[in-house]
């Protein structure tokens, strides 16, 4: 069933980037959630792997000094959606987190093997975009920091360099504080089903009655993870009314690439962008102190 040729432990970042560089074939895997799935369906063979479980350094949540939210990539979805930083600071990530899979998938399952395995459906990738998230890039050559945005390559294909290791994600605070937000996964049953679109929304108001900005993350509307720039340009000034968030709905649409599959078809998809993307800022103005908007 698992054809492994090879295991390898490391405790120390170090260690493991090393390791990745003398070995370029080694395949990184911390809960194992997706690589043995992969593994198991034939789209890994003859694996060596390396398992980063045993590095402490890259577990947990914090808030720092200048309001960084920090995630360690080995925290778990059970531990973001417990974590009292995110529930206090970005409850839209809870939210997120709380949608992936079952109780014992998200006791093991990794947000950074959810960011690494490179998939539109990934359950936080769309609130992360949302949020602006920044991601912390380790070598043997040295640490870069890219946006998350830039990440995503294509289906399945993320910008990790050789030798390279997911060290941290950040999410700095003016991408939060002010911010309320909602994310909706639809999928096609409701036990621990792949998402046919997820959709992550944040508001800031303005007096309770004008959109200061709006962000909207979308996964399964396009090949990776979007945004909705011409949505977002549209709303920012504008009243906080059923009329304006009609449209938002409808130039959200425009943002996406969807394709027909068969989970949904593209027009599906692109009725549910519209159709949940209106929903989700209804329940983000709610939360953000506005008024009911029917």
């Amino acid at each position: 069933m698992y054809n492994i040729q090879g295991y390898f432990e490391a405790e120390t970042v170090k260690e493991a980037v090393d390791l990745l560089a003398a070995n370029p074939n080694l395949v990184v895997i911390a809960g194992g959630t997706d690589v043995l799935i992969k593994m198991h369906h034939g789209q890994i063979e003859k694996a060596e792997l390396l398992s980063i479980r045993k590095i402490k350094s890259l577990e947990g949540i914090e808030k720092l000094e200048d309001g960084t939210v920090t995630i360690g990539p080995l925290t778990t979805f059970t531990q973001v959606a417990n974590s009292p930083v995110i529930k206090e600071n970005i409850p839209v990530l809870a939210e997120a987190a709380l949608s992936m899979g079952g109780p014992q998938i998200r006791n093991v399952a990794t947000i950074g093997g959810n960011i690494c395995n490179g998939a539109t459906s990934a359950d936080s990738a769309s609130t992360l975009f949302a949020l602006d998230a920044r991601l912390k890039l380790q070598s043997p050559q040295g640490e870069r920091v890219v946006p998350i945005q830039d990440f995503y390559l294509g289906p399945g294909k993320v910008d990790l360099k050789p030798a390279e290791l997911l060290t941290g994600i950040l999410i700095s605070p003016e991408n939060y504080q002010g911010y309320a937000g909602h994310y909706i996964k639809f999928s096609m049953r409701k036990a621990m089903d792949i998402a046919t679109l997820g959709v992550a929304v944040l508001c800031k108001l303005k007096e309770g009655r004008l959109f200061e900005d709006v962000r909207i993350g979308l996964g399964v509307a396009a090949p990776t993870p979007i945004r909705c720039p011409e949505a977002e340009a549209f709303a920012r000034g504008k009243d906080v009314s059923r009329e304006t968030i009609a449209e938002i709905g409808k130039l959200a649409v425009k943002a996406t690439r969807a394709r027909t599959s068969w989970r949904a078809s593209k027009e599906y998809r692109e009725h549910l962008v519209e159709e949940l993307t209106q929903r989700a800022l209804k329940a983000a103005v709610l939360k953000a102190g506005g008024g009911e908007v029917a």
